[in-house]
């Protein structure tokens, strides 16, 4: 990059977000933000605890991939839930809502055209590149907990993903702070609502705003599963327990809970 990259200011970041989260931590480098914050879960770290760093060096993604930024270039961020109150069979909405929260963000600060893949990668501009990705783990066994990770290029995108983009490349002159701040806000709002109602999708029109923001839905798609298995055909919608609903060339309809989405031919 061709700019001094400015350190995130971890006194500014906790005066605009804690009361919405119970504590903001800022460190200036780590492995994983997602491991540190599920270690903390195990030592009692409260409801609501968020970890930010401003560079992570062994940053993780679905299927064991990794999600490495060059320092300062994007976000990463992971934030602990414990949802008491939901019903365990309803966590699987969180990943989701926290793409759909990203999506929230996005909208609010820039212009660039956006959408979701399913589960919940961010896309950007009209070619619909990766900008960001999501990973959700589960912890502590003995109270719910749940830490969910977002990695968002703001300035530039990592080098070892050469068809991901990033806020700037689109055009975007936001800075990481602003989008931070952003991002939490939505996230909070989102998750408070799905929380207060037992993670109900349809109460909390959650169901319905990811619908109309997921760009995976109409589409004729490849889902690669975990195990190296592969299904096609068309995404029709998402169920109520977030599954990606597939209309197969054989007209047999299959939920699926996870997987990795290639998008072959777009909607419309």
């Amino acid at each position: 990059m061709n700019r001094t990259v400015q350190p995130l200011d971890a006194d500014a970041l906790r005066a605009a977000l804690v009361g919405r989260w119970a504590q903001v931590d800022v460190v200036e480098r780590t492995g994983s933000t997602n491991a540190d914050l599920l270690a903390a879960a195990a030592g009692g770290a409260p409801d609501r605890s968020v970890l930010v760093a401003d560079h992570q060096d062994a940053g993780r993604g679905r299927l064991a991939r990794s999600w490495v930024a060059p320092p300062g270039s994007g976000i990463a961020v992971s934030v602990l839930l414990r949802p008491a109150g939901v019903p365990p069979s309803r966590f699987g909405w969180l990943p989701l809502l926290a793409g759909l929260a990203l999506l929230d963000a996005i909208r609010a600060l820039c212009a660039v055209p956006a959408a979701l893949k399913w589960p919940n990668d961010l896309l950007l501009g009209a070619e619909q590149r990766k900008a960001a990705g999501i990973l959700a783990e589960v912890g502590d066994a003995v109270r719910p907990a749940v830490v969910i990770g977002i990695g968002l290029n703001v300035a530039a995108s990592p080098p070892d993903h050469p068809g991901a983009t990033s806020l700037a490349a689109e055009g975007a002159a936001v800075d990481r702070a602003q989008v931070l701040t952003t991002l939490l806000g939505c996230l909070a709002e989102r998750e408070s609502a799905w929380r207060e109602n037992r993670g109900d999708p349809e109460a909390t029109r959650l169901r319905a705003d990811y619908r109309a923001g997921c760009a995976t839905l109409g589409s004729e798609v490849k889902v690669e599963l975990p195990g190296g298995a592969a299904l096609h055909g068309i995404a029709e919608d998402v169920d109520r327990d977030g599954r990606l609903l597939l209309l197969d060339p054989a007209g047999r309809r299959r939920a699926v809970a996870a997987g990795d989405v290639v998008h072959l031919r777009p909607s419309g």
